[in-house]
């Protein structure tokens, strides 16, 4: 039978309880194997009861203190009753000198007890029952974040000026740098969101033009990371000499928001205006190629896909869906082939490359064909992107603008191998 003797309004407050008969503190912390928050009980007496309730510090003191415990614990190890325990008199009983020395010794979370209301600067400089004087019973969460995430700056050295941090929390990544930022001008003070809004336009100048398309070789809507590390590259560079007094994160705080909202934009664009290509149905291209009727996609596991003109989507952007569905580590070689005019281009995404094959002359008549085939280099999913539009619009011949082709196989691999030596 288990009954509630005292609470208090937040919930993550240890509560006391009675557990057949016997006074028992119980506070939920961490989680088990299955991530459901763990519940954890240890015995108190009436005397450790009393403090509680009239002692709104020494109880969040003592939950400070408890909670390494249940840290050891893990997922499902059992709390060490005993060295909880031992911390009960020392925390609720002793004077405030003691409390502190005790502390010094232990050490404890900050977490809860600045989320409630401690003064931090004397929490730092030791003075735990004195920091306590300004506790609450309610929790302000975003607090005790903040704490941390100055704390993770400060190992790291980084100190924030103002408009630093005003423009950490315009894209909401002050207190978690993860975060997929986002403008949130009511987050700023006012007086600081005018500097904020300059440098955000200077940014915004830095990019014009720029974009991030997908990268179909990691997923139907995976970010292509080249273009995605160029444009902030661009927007690194031009706020920093616009803005030379912004630290590191500021300054990547920015970029990170030009880049994602660069990448939000193709991913909720349509795959056409992605791809740039032919217009529906196909057309002449250039090159001097002939207008496409029909292209074969295929992979490396000899799935195949057709593309005909008058498709409700152009071949390319048909092609870049075939890639996306079916790419994978051990799938990483794409053909696109026109049979009726004999050519056709295989793509190696797992070198970079590409090679180009032409018919020389058709077999027939007991002989077998005969092709010519070029390899190229290949610059990332963007240089991907070109050769495979230039093909379904042009034919091989419209490559012939995009790169240097090597017909010998030795010699390309050679100069594959001098490219990857960097």
């Amino acid at each position: 039978m288990r009954d509630i003797v005292f609470t208090r309004r937040s919930g993550w407050i240890p509560n006391v309880i009675r557990e057949d008969g016997e006074l028992r503190l119980m506070l939920g912390a961490g989680a088990d194997a299955n991530h459901e928050p763990r519940t954890f009980t240890f015995p108190i007496e009436e005397s450790h009861l009393a403090v509680i309730q009239r002692d709104l510090a020494r109880h969040l003191l003592l939950w400070s203190a408890v909670l390494p415990l249940c840290d050891a614990a893990g997922t499902r190890g059992r709390l060490d009753e005993n060295a909880a325990v031992a911390l009960l008199d020392p925390v609720l009983l002793s004077a405030p000198a003691d409390v502190d020395a005790l502390f010094r010794r232990i050490g404890l979370d900050k977490g809860p007890l600045i989320a409630h209301g401690a003064d931090i600067a004397l929490l730092e400089g030791g003075q735990v029952c004195a920091a306590m004087r300004t506790a609450t019973e309610t929790s302000d969460g975003k607090r005790a974040q903040k704490y941390h995430a100055d704390r993770r700056r400060a190992e790291r050295g980084v100190v924030l000026g103002p408009l630093d941090g005003a423009l950490l929390r315009y894209t909401g990544q002050y207190l978690h740098g993860a975060t997929v930022p986002k403008r949130k001008p009511d987050a700023v003070d006012p007086a600081l969101l005018p500097d904020v809004m300059r440098v955000i336009a200077t940014a915004e100048q830095a990019c014009t033009g720029m974009r991030i398309g997908n990268d179909p070789r990691r997923g139907k809507r995976a970010t292509d990371k080249q273009a995605w590390n160029r444009l902030a590259s661009t927007v690194e560079a031009v706020v920093r000499r616009a803005h030379p007094e912004l630290v590191d994160d500021a300054v990547r705080t920015v970029s990170f928001l030009m880049c994602s909202e660069a990448a939000s934009r193709t991913r909720s664009a349509p795959l056409e205006d992605e791809d740039d290509e032919e217009a529906v149905g196909g057309r002449a291209g250039s090159g001097g190629g002939a207008r496409k009727t029909m292209l074969s996609f295929t992979d490396d596991k000899d799935v195949e896909r057709k593309w005909l003109a008058g498709s409700s989507r152009g071949a390319a952007a048909e092609f870049w869906d075939f890639v996306g569905d079916r790419a994978a580590a051990d799938n990483e070689v794409f053909t696109i082939e026109d049979e009726e005019m004999g050519e056709g281009v295989q793509l190696h995404f797992y070198a970079d490359s590409i090679a180009r094959v032409t018919t020389v002359r058709r077999g027939g008549g007991g002989s077998d064909p005969v092709y010519r085939v070029e390899y190229s280099l290949v610059d990332g999913i963007g240089g991907y992107r070109k050769l495979v539009s230039a093909f379904v619009r042009g034919g091989c011949a419209a490559l012939e603008q995009h790169g240097t082709w090597i017909p010998d196989a030795a010699e390309f691999e050679r100069a594959r191998r001098r490219r990857d030596r960097g």
